[in-house]
């Protein structure tokens, strides 16, 4: 029998965690402003890896604002892994309830980004812990 050990997952293997997908930000990395995010609204964004950075490529997530709160999921279908839409005109959501996938028509629940309804009910949506500073920059929690 071989014993255990703790490597990370391959990198084949689903990621479980918002940390664990492929070019995601450390901690304290800035995602957007408050100000700029209507009430209501579900914003596609993403960050870029520098060059100096240990790798390359591209997180995507998307923000979402009620009122003072704000939520950030990775921009991943639970289903599919497949971004929940390819352009923000296209993002389907019913503000402050749902969001809908573009390819799937899974729907996730705003509140904490669970499936109700598609091939992957039951499953979630990658959440991002965040904080809004004073100024109102969206920050990763730590």
């Amino acid at each position: 029998m071989t014993p255990m050990t703790n490597q990370p997952p391959s990198p084949s293997a689903e990621p479980r965690h918002w940390n664990e997908v492929p070019c995601a930000p450390p901690p304290g990395a800035v995602l957007g402003h408050i100000g700029k995010l209507a009430d209501g609204s579900v914003t596609m964004a993403e960050i870029t890896e520098s060059a100096e950075s240990k790798g390359s490529g591209v997180f995507r997530y998307l923000l979402l604002r009620s009122a003072s709160d704000v939520r950030a999921y990775v921009n991943r279908c639970a289903h599919f892994g497949v971004p929940l839409a390819a352009r923000q005109d296209l993002l389907k959501f019913q503000p402050h309830v749902r969001i809908t996938c573009n390819v799937h028509y899974a729907h996730y629940r705003w509140s904490d980004g669970l499936c109700t309804a598609g091939d992957c009910e039951g499953e979630s949506l990658l959440a991002i812990p965040v904080a809004v500073d004073a100024d109102g920059t969206i920050r990763i929690a730590p």
